[in-house]
């Protein structure tokens, strides 16, 4: 007889809800929902959403959502909602509602992740992959979360918020996009140029759009979507341009990200390099990553993949269900 719980990926952009047969050994993703970010006012509407189309009435639920998990209440980063756990627990009927970080879910997902779950851009293509292990995200915002130990001795999962760390600019082109960018933000964190607006951001400083100071919309910048597929046609030297820095950005960041971690092996995740995965990887991500001084040699050490699960946050609340809240 299944034992049916609700699983949930709230970002900043999808909510994805799914259930879970928690009486099988094997962490499943059953009836899997995406509900984007126009449809629904609130995480509450959106899940009783989600139950209405099933017919399961589940009595526990994972929820990984893209902020800090901190007391009650809980505001996302980069989403107009928020809710209080106790309210939105009753709401659905639920005897048990645990919360999670998003990326804290990416990091319990890592070691069920299967080959043909991740593509090897560097080192070892070991399953599951050797651990310590960063994850580092450009999605809506950028996460990182850390996991330590093995298969043997158990995982432990460390959520952070090191999206937000600031930007280190490494030459005189980036700290030119760097002062565009403390123009419009003030401060200048990794995700400003890591996300789903940080493509848009680095070609619209590299073209000489005139900065606006935020609140206020940017005008002259073209979406990400746009430079991605500008850049990829081949007749756009610019947009070309600012997906290769992205790119360097990116290794760069996820570098320091595992050199702070001691990491050996570092998992790319987010949806943001799959809609331009082959460019990726033939990018000069790795020359950044590598690119540590007299550390070059220990970053050509560690393993470097992308995630390509299409739901490793469904994935990682289903072991997180399996397992004692404390170690989420």
């Amino acid at each position: 007889m299944q034992n049916l719980a609700l699983i949930g990926d709230i970002g900043g952009t999808n909510a994805r809800f799914a259930l879970t047969d928690v009486s099988s050994p094997v962490p499943s993703i059953l009836h899997e929902l995406t509900e984007t970010d126009t449809e629904f006012h609130s995480l509450r509407d959106a899940a009783q959403h989600y139950l209405g189309t099933t017919a399961a009435r589940p009595a526990h639920a994972v929820l990984a959502v893209a902020s800090p998990v901190e007391g009650d209440d809980i505001t996302l980063t980069n989403r107009d909602w928020s809710f209080n756990r106790g309210a939105l627990q009753q709401a659905l009927g639920l005897d048990h509602l645990q919360l999670i970080n998003d990326f804290a879910a990416i990091a319990w997902a890592a070691p069920h992740l299967a080959a043909g779950d991740r593509v090897t851009l560097h080192g070892s293509s070991a399953t599951p992959p050797k651990g310590p292990i960063t994850l580092i995200g450009a999605g809506t915002g950028l996460g990182v979360a850390l996991l330590t130990g093995s298969t043997a001795r158990g995982w432990h999962v460390v959520p952070t918020e090191g999206g937000h760390a600031s930007f280190a600019p490494t030459d005189d082109e980036e700290r030119w996009i760097a002062a565009w960018l403390r123009t419009r933000h003030g401060r200048v964190s990794n995700e400003r140029l890591l996300s789903g607006h940080g493509l848009s951001n680095i070609d619209a400083a590299l073209r000489g759009v005139a900065p606006v100071a935020a609140p206020a919309p940017q005008t002259g910048s073209r979406r990400s979507k746009d430079v991605v597929d500008a850049a990829l046609s081949g007749k756009d030297p610019g947009a070309e341009h600012a997906l290769r820095r992205f790119c360097r950005i990116y290794g760069a960041v996820a570098g320091d990200a595992a050199l702070l971690h001691g990491a050996s092996t570092v998992l790319i995740a987010g949806g943001v390099v799959l809609h331009f995965l082959d460019y990726f990887l033939a990018s000069e991500f790795m020359d950044a990553f590598t690119a540590k001084g007299r550390h070059a040699g220990y970053m050509q050490r560690m393993a470097v993949q992308v995630i390509t699960n299409p739901n490793p946050g469904l994935l990682g609340a289903a072991v997180a269900v399996r397992s004692a809240p404390a170690k989420a």
